[in-house]
């Protein structure tokens, strides 16, 4: 027979139970596991589980919101734990399940409470805030081009409060800066009261424009593939979504020139200004320490590191599995870094196994392409990013005709320009991986000169001149 409780602050999932200790206890999810620590002295036991993890060498936080199961070495679990607010989570449990969120107060996760704070942020009036509020792949990490903009921000003009608009409370968010969650009173509030608005991808939900205020979207990637109302068959409602979602947007920022023809081709971004300033998130792969980001990730200097960055397709909801990342390892003999594309964080799972390392849920990719010796992807903008590095780079591209001919459509042919070899089968890039990159050195320079003219890791510099010289925000 077992008992269980939730302990409020620090969040903790207490389990006990008759007879002798058992041998082990995890807390198992997709993308975090904990270990419970173990007591008793045989006639009882008690397993007490932290709701927090340390991940990535940062502090301790929530864990993700998701689902996780108990697992105690030879024991059978039963758990039926309420819906309670813990310190930074919310928690309930069921058999053998303890599903966790985010902190929102149950009065407000309802359809009815969120339609009165958004009833109210849309009707509120009140003065703006000299304050930026941050959105990065809708609040599942503070990352990308955003997080740049972030760093030079707090740099030069530290009187400037940022908010950062997190999924839960697992996000790690800048130093200085204040976590809102989504759905939350306070994310309604600092969504409306902040001067502007600095997304790299759809704002959701209702947005309704104070006067003064702005939005900056900086995007995230530059396109090989369709986007928007260029992606295959007309759909009346996905035209209306996609005009009117940029038309919330005051400024696009474009890696270089080609990228800010098709984004404001796709978007139907009119009339407004594009900024072609390069891309922030890449400035760290001038100045970064390749050193310190293996360091981070608990890799060995002199390792070789393959980084596996697939893209995500429309038709499944996971990463895809063309490739065996532990067979890739001991074939090659090196750490293979395996990053699913951030659509598939929360419906797939980590990839475990010798010399993998899942990093999916890794907070940034730039360190990872700084840690890496090569990337391997298909038709991911990350190739875009990754040439500023000037490492190889190698396509894997079983479905080319399907995703090209079918699923997605490209801007251009991507066999005539790629800066590095195309590969069918595994054993096409195990024989790819031990070749001369030299043979792709004239590709390579003439799709830097075309992609990465402006990433001289200066960006995030500009971008932020550019908006304390326009007045989206001020200085003090």
């Amino acid at each position: 027979m077992t008992t269980a409780r939730f302990i409020t602050d620090p969040p903790e999932l207490v389990v006990e139970g008759d007879g002798a200790r058992p041998d082990a206890a995890r807390l198992v999810g997709a993308r975090a596991a904990v270990a419970g620590r173990l007591t008793g002295r045989g006639k009882t036991w008690k397993a007490r589980f932290p709701l927090t993890a340390a991940r990535w060498g940062g502090p301790s936080l929530p864990l993700p919101s998701g689902r996780y199961r108990v697992e105690i070495a030879d024991r059978s679990v039963r758990l039926d734990l309420p819906l309670t607010l813990l310190a930074g989570l919310r928690a309930e449990a069921a058999g053998d399940e303890v599903v966790i969120g985010a902190p929102i107060d149950p009065a407000y996760d309802s359809a009815e409470g969120q339609r009165a704070l958004e009833l109210r942020y849309a009707t509120h009036g009140g003065a703006l805030e000299n304050a930026v509020f941050f959105e990065s792949f809708y609040g599942r990490n503070a990352s990308c081009n955003p997080l740049a903009i972030d760093r030079e921000l707090a740099r030069v003009a530290p009187g400037v409060v940022r908010y950062w608009s997190v999924a839960d409370r697992s996000v790690t968010v800048p130093e200085g800066a204040i976590a809102v969650v989504e759905g939350t009173p306070e994310w309604w509030r600092a969504r409306g009261a902040a001067r502007l608005l600095v997304v790299n991808d759809w704002l959701r939900r209702r947005y309704v424009r104070r006067p003064g205020q702005r939005v900056l979207q900086t995007w995230h990637g530059t396109p090989l593939k369709r986007l928007a109302l260029h992606r295959p068959g007309f759909q009346p409602r996905r035209w209306g979504a996609v005009i009117k979602e940029s038309r919330r947007w005051d400024v696009l920022l474009a890696q270089n020139p080609y990228a800010a023809r098709i984004l404001r081709k796709a978007y139907a971004f009119f009339g407004r200004p594009v900024w072609v300033e390069g891309y922030p998130r890449n400035d760290v792969l001038v100045h970064g320490s390749r050193e310190a980001a293996r360091a981070a990730l608990g890799i060995d200097p002199d390792a070789r590191v393959l980084f596996y960055a697939p893209t995500w397709r429309d038709d499944r909801e996971v990463m895809v599995d063309f490739l065996d990342p532990v067979a890739l390892s001991e074939a090659t003999g090196s750490v293979v870094l395996v990053r699913g594309h951030s659509r598939t964080l929360v419906p797939g799972q980590d990839v475990t196994g010798p010399g993998v390392i899942d990093v999916t849920a890794y907070p940034d990719t730039a360190n990872l392409l700084l840690a890496s010796d090569a990337l391997i992807t298909d038709y991911s903008s990350v190739m875009f990013d990754y040439s500023v590095t000037g490492k190889p780079m190698y396509f894997l591209v079983p479905d080319l005709e399907h995703y090209r001919g079918e699923l997605r459509g490209f801007y251009f042919d991507l066999a005539e320009r790629a800066p590095g070899p195309l590969v069918r089968t595994v054993e096409e890039l195990l024989e790819a991986l031990e070749g001369d990159p030299a043979a792709y050195a004239d590709r390579y320079d003439a799709w830097r000169r075309m992609f990465n003219a402006r990433d001289d890791g200066r960006a995030a510099e500009r971008v932020v001149a550019r908006l304390l010289d326009q007045g989206f925000v001020d200085r003090a």
